[in-house]
C-alpha cells in the first residue's frame, strides 16, 4: 500500500524542515509525524521519509530500529510500554509486566484480539527516580504497583 502524507501533514513537514540546518536532521520528527498518521512505520513510510530528506532508506531504518518510540507494525489503540531496566526491575517491573501479559493474554509485541491494547517491554524511559513506570501512548504512569496498573487499564478500557 502506498503511503502519502496528508495535506495537513505536508504543511507540518514544511514547518519542521525550517527548524533544522539540514533536511537529514529532521528524520526523527518526520518519522513521528508519519507514525501518527499511519499508526506505525512501514517500509513504505521509511522510503517516503528517506526520499523527502534526500537520504538512504537504510539510514532511516537505522533510526527506526534504534529508538523504541517507532513501531514497525500496527499496534493497539493503547500501546503499553513497560520499562524493565534496572531501577524499574528492582522495584517490581517484571511483576507488573507479567501481570499485564496475563491479564490481557498477550505476549511482548502482541495486540489484544479487539486491538485495544498492545504490549511492549522497553529499556529505560528516564523515570528511574519514580520507578516502576509504564507509558500508555504518550502518557507516563509512575510509582506503580499491580493495583494501580489495573486501575489504569480499566480507565482506558472504559474510554471505548
Amino acid at each position: 500500500m502506498e503511503f502519502k502524507f496528508t495535506e495537513e501533514n505536508q504543511t507540518k513537514i514544511e514547518d519542521i524542515l525550517k527548524r533544522y540546518p539540514t533536511k537529514k536532521a529532521a528524520v526523527m520528527p518526520l518519522l513521528y509525524l508519519a507514525q501518527g498518521q499511519n499508526g506505525w512505520v512501514s517500509s513504505e513510510v521509511m522510503k517516503v521519509v528517506a526520499s523527502l530528506l534526500d537520504m538512504p532508506a537504510d539510514e532511516v531504518l537505522g533510526v527506526v530500529t534504534f529508538y523504541t518510540m517507532y513501531r514497525q507494525k500496527s499496534m493497539g489503540k493503547y500501546h503499553l510500554q513497560v520499562c524493565t531496566n534496572v531501577s524499574c526491575m528492582l522495584r517490581g517491573a517484571y511483576k507488573i509486566y507479567d501481570h499485564i501479559k496475563d491479564k490481557l493474554n498477550i505476549a511482548n509485541g502482541g495486540v489484544t484480539e479487539d486491538a485495544i491494547f498492545s504490549l511492549e517491554e522497553v529499556e529505560c524511559m528516564g523515570s528511574c527516580g519514580t520507578a516502576p513506570m509504564i507509558a500508555v501512548n504518550e502518557d507516563f504512569f509512575e510509582n506503580l504497583d499491580v493495583e494501580k496498573v489495573d486501575q489504569i487499564l480499566e480507565s482506558f478500557k472504559n474510554k471505548n
